[in-house]
């Protein structure tokens, strides 16, 4: 899935108290100050970094095993250490494609978020060869979540809250340190095992700091939010906020149950699905319900409901998920699956 591109600048804080909602393009004062936290201990994180990276060529260290994955920016590749034989994962970004502070940003965000059983850990090495910038992580062999995801059936449902649970937690971690992740879909989940126990959140290239302002560049997919389709609130654009990550979960979510996506883009005059979807979340009648919808269980809708609310204000957070496991949220003639346990696998 191509990712949406983007245009983006810090907000400045500047509102009186009576307005300030509206001043700051939707933020309260102390969200404002949350993200601009975050984004000056990422500048000093990166000041660091850059004086510290290893400037030699990849292979005079680490041997080169298998390809991980390959991305419009650069690839990941499972390599040993030369000396020691420890596994890695190595992301190489080619110099020509790659400048030196979007090569310390990606690795600096990643080494801002420590250790979580569901994001890929980030080790504190980063290498400077001629032609390349590289950095490590564990290693995540079985590939990612688009390939386990069969068109027009999903995952197993026991999957499927797993995997949910996981990545709310995963996001969760996230929006606590005042980030928002931004790029949430099937290429970016790494699956740990073949049955599709753990998964884990990887590539933080546009993960940005709170109230960053955000212009969309480009058409929008199913997981843009419907208020970056909208004109913005501030003439440099939208502030972002958690919310974004929580639609995107929520289009996720509805691919996992379903094996296709709810509509191509949040566009009610452009996408009839979306339209259909708007109609029956307004309506709440049981013969208003979209075709691609049919099969989900109540809880499901309640839980997508919240998610996909079009106003980020009222849209339900990603910890949301929590209450609706342990409850079916799929309904299919002859499909019993046991759901129940995956309640407390939530937060490994």
């Amino acid at each position: 899935m191509p990712g949406k591109q983007s245009e983006e600048g810090p907000v400045e804080a500047g509102a009186s108290e009576d307005s300030e909602e509206e001043g700051l393009g939707g933020l309260t004062l102390e969200e404002l100050q949350q993200g601009q936290e975050a984004a000056r201990a990422l500048e000093d994180m990166m000041t660091l970094s850059a004086q510290t990276l290893v400037r030699a060529e990849v292979d005079e260290l680490y041997e080169e095993v298998r390809p991980l994955g390959q991305g419009r920016y650069g690839r990941v590749l499972l390599v040993t250490h030369r000396q020691k034989g420890t596994p890695l994962a190595l992301k190489q970004l080619p110099k020509p494609r790659t400048s030196l502070r979007g090569f310390l940003y990606e690795f600096c965000v990643g080494l801002s978020l420590g250790v979580h059983s569901a994001i890929v850990t980030a080790y504190g090495i980063g290498i400077e060869s001629a032609q390349s910038y590289s950095f490590l992580t564990e290693p995540v062999l079985h590939g990612d979540l688009m390939a386990f995801i069969q068109p027009k059936v999903g995952l197993p449902q026991p999957a499927v809250h797993r995997c949910a649970a996981q990545l709310a937690s995963a996001l969760e971690h996230i929006h606590a340190r005042g980030l928002v992740y931004r790029d949430l879909k099937p290429e970016n989940v790494l699956v740990c095992d073949p049955d599709c126990r753990h998964f884990k959140l990887t590539d933080f290239g546009h993960t940005r700091p709170r109230g960053t302002l955000l212009r969309l560049a480009g058409p929008p997919i199913p997981y843009t939010a419907p208020e970056l389709c909208a004109p913005p609130p501030l003439p440099e654009g939208l502030p972002i906020q958690p919310a974004l990550d929580a639609w995107a979960l929520g289009v996720l979510v509805f691919c996992l149950l379903t094996g296709y996506f709810p509509w191509d883009q949040p566009l009610a005059e452009a996408d009839p699905f979306y339209e259909d979807f708007l109609i029956w979340q307004a309506s709440g009648l049981p013969q208003d319900r979209p075709q691609p919808w049919f099969g989900l269980a109540p809880a499901a809708d309640a839980l997508l409901w919240g998610l996909l609310d079009p106003h980020p204000r009222r849209r339900s957070a990603v910890s949301s998920i929590r209450e609706h496991l342990g409850r079916p949220w799929r309904q299919r003639e002859g499909e019993a699956e046991e759901v129940g346990a995956v309640e407390e696998e939530a937060g490994q």
